[in-house]
């Protein structure tokens, strides 16, 4: 049986989803309702809702992000709202507005949706505090990104058919990782044993107060796996030498069937993208018959069309 929230579906009682530190169970999960509702929407010849019609949302990107941003327009369209894509590498950031200049100006457009991703952890929550619309934090420095792990969340649930007592393992890059982050608080929420599987370098301080088992042995940590969670090398993020070599790091972390067979038989592989191929993951294992990366993406979509229309109930009306 699937864990669900209370039915019907529960308001989301938050004007802003800046995180999933602070949500609690049943919150989640009566997000993850809204979404297993709105993958049905997509896949309809009639994809619209009209929850957003008349609204404007804006996605505004401090650090480039296809996948994301791509996701958040789509989902944004099929509720009915106005989506305008705001470049920065083009505005008036790049010419010395401060953040707070920039709140303003958004403002004075009147937007009623706000989603921001920003190279630093807490400017998000800085713009939440500056301005009159619900914000979306869409990934914050190495702080949190929500939405990745709601998606993550919902792809596993609708495979396992819950996510409490299952065994997910977390490797790579879990330093400068805010999918880890998020993924790690919003599964330990939901129930479930999380490991992290990384070299010490690639692992943050204060990593065992955060509810997790820590391996440093790539086929210990998979042992007895439901969910591989592989994560890439943010070279962006990195300010000296964390792995002496890609070669070495493909050899001891990086996930290949002989790797992946000390997991559970119908453990399920999952990537965040954008993926390094044979640097964290063998193409083989990525394409293969285990992987969900791919509906991963389509997951992506759902979630935030279930979280835009979860924030569009603080609107107001008038």
């Amino acid at each position: 049986m699937r864990e669900t929230a209370s039915s019907p579906l529960p308001s989301f009682p938050h004007r802003h989803l800046l995180g999933i530190e602070g949500l609690q169970p049943h919150e989640i999960l009566g997000l993850l309702d809204r979404a297993d509702e709105a993958v049905e929407i997509s896949r309809q010849v009639n994809k619209k809702k009209s929850v957003l019609s008349g609204r404007t949302q804006i996605n505004l990107f401090f650090e480039a992000s296809t996948r994301t941003q791509s996701s958040f327009e789509i989902a944004g369209k099929r509720l009915g709202a106005d989506v305008m894509n705001m470049s920065v590498s083009t505005s008036s950031v790049k010419k010395g507005e401060t953040l707070i200049d920039t709140a303003a100006t958004l403002n004075a457009m009147h937007p009623d949706l706000l989603v921001v991703r920003h190279h630093a952890a807490g400017a998000v929550h800085l713009l939440a505090r500056k301005v009159s619309c619900s914000v979306v934090n869409a990934g914050d420095g190495p702080h949190e990104h929500p939405t990745q792990a709601l998606l993550d969340a919902l792809t596993i649930r609708r495979h396992k058919g819950k996510i409490a007592r299952l065994t997910v393992a977390i490797c790579g890059d879990i330093a400068h990782s805010r999918v880890a982050r998020s993924n790690i608080i919003l599964l330990n929420a939901l129930g479930a044993r999380v490991r992290v599987v990384a070299p010490s370098t690639l692992l943050p301080s204060g990593i065992h107060q955060m509810g997790v088992e820590v391996f440093h042995d790539m086929r210990e940590g998979l042992k007895g796996a439901d969910i591989v969670m592989m994560l890439r090398i943010q070279r962006e993020r990195m300010n000296g030498a964390f792995i002496p070599s890609v070669r070495e790091y493909y050899r001891y972390y990086g996930l290949d069937a002989e790797k992946l067979s000390y997991a559970n038989d119908d453990a399920l592989v999952m990537h965040p993208g954008p993926m390094n191929r044979g640097v964290e993951i063998d193409p083989a294992v990525a394409d293969g018959p285990q992987s969900l990366i791919r509906e991963q993406v389509e997951m992506g979509v759902a979630v935030r069309m279930a979280v835009l229309e979860a924030l569009a109930e603080h609107l107001p009306n008038k």
